[in-house]
């Protein structure tokens, strides 16, 4: 070891944006004049740790302006951009910080409707930056509450597809993808991922998920948090947040209902496996994960070491935050309530289920175990709980209410907009909120991005059944095509002639979609009241042979589709054009399972809600899946 290491340098200047602030410059560097005093305060200078700089702050703010602090608000999109005097209002008279978008738009219209609430925010008395959120939106699916639409970012398969990839390595590189596009679109935290385990199969979340196997998924989710988050180092300016979700056991959920609906609002654990949903959180926490999101769920009748758990939702539960997440798990990050648990669930919204909305004119409320209660009450309750950020509710006035009533510390108040402050400083958002909207235009689903985006495909891609060993084809036998869920232009860009008749086709290529059949939209097995299995049965009947594409949003029935397609090829989310060159030979299929395709309705039904792959005579068992046994044709 050297006994005279060389002086350090000097601290390296952080890129600095800014529009109406002016900038300070001491000792030959930048800084932002945020109060506009003239002078480097403690928060305004990088050079200090993002603990001092919060510290100082804090310090400057009045209990209204820390208040807003603990309330994450929603930006009302209009068009390709957003409402800006709700957003105005906000920002300025409730002093929320921090908004989740579900603007769907080009990432070049996204940056710049961040750049404006940004601009919004460095207009008041401290401009603390905004922290904008996310959920998901480079998958494939789309779904009110919990996806947006990507356009124009990089396509990845669902998480489901990246579990039945099962690398690790490939996840985080997935992660990462995520990580470059989001910053450069203005979006710092992502709402995800989820460390749920899939098993309830009738579960209608489970696309979300990394599978059902335990280990696997802990190893999934920490990839995935190191990916988006830049390495498990903690937060830096180049990460985006991750907040991994539903804390715990959402994925027990009673008959596999949604527990945004009052009639959801139960997991159940009658195989005694709740530890077990507890594991994948393990790898959150080992990278180092910025928040946790706790379930809507209420853990019915659940008894852990003795303990009776209350029958609250997990957002108002302090023996699952406070007893179980800060001290068995040790987490010290932020804790964000899911979205509208302090809203109200009136007797129109119990009596509501799908395919209604959960959302309707009484607004949004999943209140669960403290439906009676007032909305102070619930906010005070959450806060006192262990969360430090209340999800959709922009209503900062009610924690002041709560401190005024004596239901809720000041000190408690401080102890989580410190939380808040801190990973906004850790973020680099107070020097740098602003971003470039034509590099965003520039970066989001760049080709590099996309090759990795349809690798990730491809390997997810699962081989169940081959009869005749049909895939790939021949390319010299099947020049014709008869297509469903497939666009023609991807087919004819590949050499490929397309019919509507079937019998005068080489190749019939079916997509299958989930059913979601049943009066609760729970049903697993398609069946020829859908149009997509009508197509593929008309098809078989000609004698063509047929390849059937389930997408797994869930562990569907195949047993119908098995029997009448040739080959069977399980997709989570795919291109036209990879799954064409699947076909074709070019690539070559390379996912396994990450959960059993059940044999029957009747197993499913039997199964324990907490208990993994657990149904009667699976038809495919998790791990399933077949190769090619010739090789790949070149690219």
């Amino acid at each position: 070891m050297d006994p005279h290491p060389p002086a350090p340098g000097p601290p390296a200047q952080p890129v600095l944006s800014t529009r109406d602030v002016q900038v300070l410059h001491v000792d030959g560097l930048r800084f932002r004049d945020l109060d506009r005093d003239g002078r480097l305060a403690p928060f305004e200078d990088w050079r200090l740790t993002p603990q001092q700089r919060a510290d100082d702050l804090l310090a400057r703010l009045d209990l209204a302006q820390r208040a807003g602090l603990l309330v994450h608000g929603s930006l009302t999109t209009a068009g390709t951009t957003y409402d800006v005097a709700a957003t105005a209002r906000d920002i300025a008279e409730r002093h929320v910080t921090t908004f989740i978008t579900r603007l769907s738009a080009e990432p070049q219209q996204i940056a710049e409707a961040n750049n404006l609430v940004q601009l919004i925010a460095e207009q008041q008395p401290f401009a603390i930056p905004v922290l904008i959120s996310s959920d998901p939106r480079n998958g494939f699916s789309e779904v009110e509450g919990q996806t947006v639409a990507g356009r124009g970012t990089t396509s990845l398969p669902n998480p489901t597809g990246l579990g039945a990839a099962g690398d690790p390595d490939l996840t985080r590189r997935a992660g990462d993808v995520v990580r470059q596009e989001f910053r450069a679109m203005g979006i710092a935290q992502l709402l995800g991922p989820q460390a749920d385990l899939a098993t309830e199969p009738r579960w209608t979340r489970i696309d979300g998920t990394f599978g059902s196997d335990a280990l696997a998924v802990r190893d999934q989710v920490r990839a995935h948090v190191e990916g988006v988050q830049g390495g498990a180092g903690g937060l830096t300016r180049d990460s985006v947040a991750t907040v991994t979700k539903h804390w715990a056991g959402y994925g027990a959920q009673v008959d596999g209902y949604d527990s945004h609906y009052f009639y959801g609002r139960y997991a159940a654990f009658p195989g005694g496996n709740f530890d077990e949903h507890l594991l994948p959180y393990d790898g959150a926490f080992e990278a180092g994960t910025a928040g946790i999101m706790p379930t809507y769920s209420i853990l019915r009748g659940l008894v852990r070491g003795g303990h009776e758990v209350e029958q609250v939702g997990a957002g108002f539960n302090s023996y699952l935050l406070r007893d179980v997440l800060r001290g068995e798990k040790g987490f010290d990050g932020l804790v964000l309530s899911d979205w509208a648990i302090t809203g109200d669930c009136p007797q129109e919204a119990k009596d509501n289920r799908p395919p209604n909305s959960f959302v309707g004119p009484w607004g949004v409320g999943m209140p669960w175990g403290m439906e009676d209660a007032s909305r102070t009450e619930r906010f005070a309750k959450a806060l006192n709980a262990g969360v430090d950020q209340i999800g959709g509710d922009p209503d900062s006035a009610q924690v002041v209410a709560a401190v005024e009533q004596g239901l809720l510390s000041a000190e408690r108040v401080a102890r989580a907009a410190r939380r808040v402050l801190v990973q906004k400083f850790q973020l680099g958002l107070f020097e740098n909120p602003f971003v470039d909207p034509a590099a965003a235009a520039r970066l989001a689903g760049n080709d590099r991005f996309q090759r990795i985006g349809d690798e990730a495909q491809e390997r997810s891609l699962t081989l169940l059944q081959n009869t005749g060993g049909l895939l790939p084809v021949d390319r010299a036998s099947v020049r014709t095509v008869y297509l469903a869920g497939v666009d023609p232009a991807a087919a004819a860009a590949r050499g490929l002639r397309v019919t509507d008749d079937p019998a005068q086709a080489d190749l019939a290529v079916v997509r299958i979609a989930d059913p979601r059949a049943g009066a609760d939209l729970t049903g697993l097995e398609p069946t020829g009241e859908q149009a997509d299995v009508r197509l593929l049965r008309a098809a078989a009947a000609t004698g063509t042979p047929t390849v059937a594409v389930p997408k797994l949003d869930r562990p569907l029935i195949l047993t119908g589709v098995a029997a009448t397609a040739d080959a069977v090829l399980a997709n989570y989310g795919v291109s036209d054009g990879v799954l064409l060159d699947t076909v074709l030979g070019v690539r070559a299929p390379g996912g396994r399972l990450p959960f059993e395709l059940p044999s029957s309705t009747a197993a499913v039904e039997a199964q324990l809600p907490d208990v993994a792959d657990d149904s009667a005579d699976p038809l495919f068992p998790r791990g399933a899946g077949l190769s090619y046994d010739r090789p790949r044709a070149r690219r």
